[in-house]
């Protein structure tokens, strides 16, 4: 173990954390909002939309994250989308992601009794108004603790950016493996930070899964 190696070039793995950091936040953002469409489609009372939401969540979960990356990266430009690999990451894991959390939502929905919908209609809710007031906080309580696993695994998937040169820590330790020869000492160090980045967010949603259960 040459730990004065990791100690002389810690600093660069902390700027490409911070870079796997803000990679995480954006496409957690995308996934949120690709998530909520979806289940929005999937529970439609339109046949179209739901086929929309039915065909995203099977194309993408059926397909690798990988795949879905290079056609995007490489591929766009054939089709006049020209995103730099960064852009790329961003948009092509949230996508990914986004149909994961899709069908976490809709089974947090779903999940809930269909006589809580009936009795705020009986109550002279409309449908929206039932939704918002009666179904959605109780669906909140059921998908945050697996919206969080679906997190903790976007963070570790971020390590597939490095395929396409975004210079976060899986790509900066395949960066130093070429200078150093010190394969191990370079995937500790981002394995390392990795946890540490998962453990806060694990911490994270666990503080805000308990404040939503207790209002």
């Amino acid at each position: 173990m040459d730990f004065e190696l990791m100690l002389r070039i810690y600093p660069f793995f902390l700027e490409a954390a911070w870079v796997t950091i803000q990679l995480s936040i954006l496409t957690t953002i995308l996934g949120l909002i690709c998530g909520t469409l979806g289940a929005a489609a999937r529970l439609s009372r339109f046949a179209t939309l739901r086929f929309t939401g039915a065909a995203y969540v099977s194309i993408i979960r059926g397909t690798p994250a990988l795949i879905q990356l290079f056609i995007l990266y490489f591929g766009g430009p054939q089709v006049g989308i020209q995103l730099d690999a960064f852009e790329a990451g961003v948009i092509g894991l949230g996508v990914n992601i986004g149909a994961y959390m899709t069908e976490t939502m809709r089974g947090a929905i779903i999940s809930v009794d269909k006589g809580q919908r009936e009795a705020a209609r009986t109550l002279g809710m409309s449908q929206f108004q039932a939704f918002r007031r009666v179904i959605l906080p109780q669906a909140l309580r059921l998908m945050i603790r697996p919206l969080g696993v679906n997190i903790n695994a976007l963070i570790k998937g971020t390590a597939l950016v490095a395929a396409i040169s975004v210079v976060e820590l899986t790509y900066t330790a395949q960066r130093y493996i070429g200078s150093t020869y010190k394969p191990f000492e370079m995937f500790l160090l981002s394995g390392v930070l990795y946890m540490v980045i998962i453990y806060v967010t694990g911490k994270g949603i666990a503080y805000l899964d308990q404040k939503v259960r207790l209002q």
